[in-house]
């Protein structure tokens, strides 16, 4: 009977020995991820907090205090315990703006970011280039960088690119879940949108080459397959994802196939990795397991140098358990190196490969400084609409020679558009 009882004792004491080893890995775990982002900036590709203030408070700062917001994914209690050394805010209005007032509400969302990082400044300061995130992170600041979210933003026009830039947008999303007159989206791919340009259009071309000689990152998230081997194949600097995840591990349409990661890996790249859950699992639920996943996939496949981290919050609607807000950050770090992660694959990720990719992007700005921008418009019957006026096309049918009738019946229909 004693010895019954003893070999039960020892038994539990086994358990507890187990258990309590295992604590003090996952402890030293996060000592070691904690570490390392003391060390290198985490750099996220897509928060959509901008758009969260629109929603809630039509971008009134004056009404928010980020200190105390707790109904969002972020705010900046979370934004510290998650260690986040530099944040690319979207800039993102709906699909539905599109040939209405897309440019007046992305221009409102720049204005909102930047309100936002001015009103703030212990926590964050404003960022546009590589040099710029790193000054922020040795003074201990998350460094705000605009990404605009969808090339209808641009209502085709490489003046307003120019524009955006000079306010400091430095990633364009080419589409978003929806087709511009000159780039094909990923809806494409599904078969519930056709396509329109046969990935990019002529046009589309421009916008790459523009982007290239401005030093604005080209951002493949949301765009068709064809879009993503196009830009890859024509452009003279290194795309990213800013919030995709691997088609492999997850096939949904919105993740990058894998030979499109070979692309990246060989055009210098990074692939910002995406934690919604229908990204994560194709279903409503995943772990931050689930989100290693993709990790280690795309690290087994093209090396450590294409991965970074390109959460979405505050722009989806359901996140892995253990990834609830931007505060967990670290959790997935220390997963990351209990999986066998060496230091520098994790600094690569954290943040070195995105600044990498930005370093190189001002590189080949550099090098086409004496190029002049492209003022070749896109041509007027891929853009013409009922609210779009002809000013500098002197052959649109839509000229000064129109009849006052036609005149009021565009107007007409203008006014019916705007109403949906």
């Amino acid at each position: 009977m004693l010895s019954r009882a003893l070999a039960h004792v020892c038994r539990l004491m086994g358990v507890m020995t187990f258990v309590v080893a295992q604590i003090m890995a996952q402890d030293e775990y996060m000592i070691r991820a904690l570490r390392l982002m003391s060390e290198t900036p985490l750099i996220d590709g897509h928060n959509d907090l901008p758009w969260q203030l629109r929603e809630l408070f039509n971008n009134q700062l004056h009404e928010v205090d980020l200190n105390s917001l707790n109904i969002t994914h972020t705010n900046i209690p979370k934004i510290k315990a998650g260690k986040l050394g530099a944040q690319f805010w979207s800039a993102y209005v709906p699909c539905d703006t599109q040939y209405k007032d897309a440019v007046r509400q992305t221009l409102e969302q720049i204005d909102v970011i930047h309100r936002m990082c001015l009103k703030y400044p212990e926590t964050f300061r404003f960022a546009t280039s590589s040099q710029e995130i790193r000054a922020a992170f040795r003074d201990k600041k998350t460094a705000c960088l605009i990404g605009v979210e969808g090339g209808h933003s641009l209502d085709s026009s490489l003046g307003t690119l120019r524009t955006m830039y000079l306010l400091g947008v430095r990633y364009l999303t080419l589409t978003h879940s929806c087709n511009t007159p000159w780039a094909d989206n990923w809806l494409v791919d599904t078969g519930s949108e056709h396509s329109e340009h046969n990935g990019l259009s002529p046009f589309g071309k421009q916008v790459i080459k523009e982007m290239n000689r401005l030093g604005m990152l080209i951002d493949l998230s949301h765009v068709s397959v064809e879009v993503m081997n196009q830009v890859l194949d024509m452009s003279a600097a290194p795309v990213i994802f800013s919030h995709s995840s691997a088609y492999a591990i997850c096939p949904h349409k919105r993740n990058v196939p894998d030979n499109v990661l070979l692309k990246v890996k060989n055009t210098g790249g990074i692939v910002m990795i995406n934690f919604y859950n229908d990204y994560v699992t194709c279903s409503r639920t995943a772990n931050v397991s689930n989100v290693a996943d993709h990790f280690d996939y795309i690290k087994k496949l093209a090396g450590p140098s294409i991965i970074g981290f390109g959460g979405d919050y505050d722009g989806v609607s359901r996140v892995p358990t253990g990834l609830e807000d931007v505060s967990k950050m670290p959790v997935l770090v220390a997963e990351l190196l209990a999986r066998g992660w060496t230091d520098e694959d994790v600094k690569a990720a954290l943040g070195e490969n995105l600044l990498r990719v930005l370093q190189k992007t001002q590189e080949v700005r550099d090098s086409l400084a004496t190029a002049p921008p492209d003022d070749v418009p896109i041509p007027f019957q891929e853009v013409s609409n009922h609210c779009r006026t002809s000013y500098g096309y002197p052959d649109s049918s839509s000229s000064s020679s129109l009849s006052w009738l036609t005149v009021l019946m565009s107007l007409f229909a203008c006014l019916k558009l705007r109403e949906h």
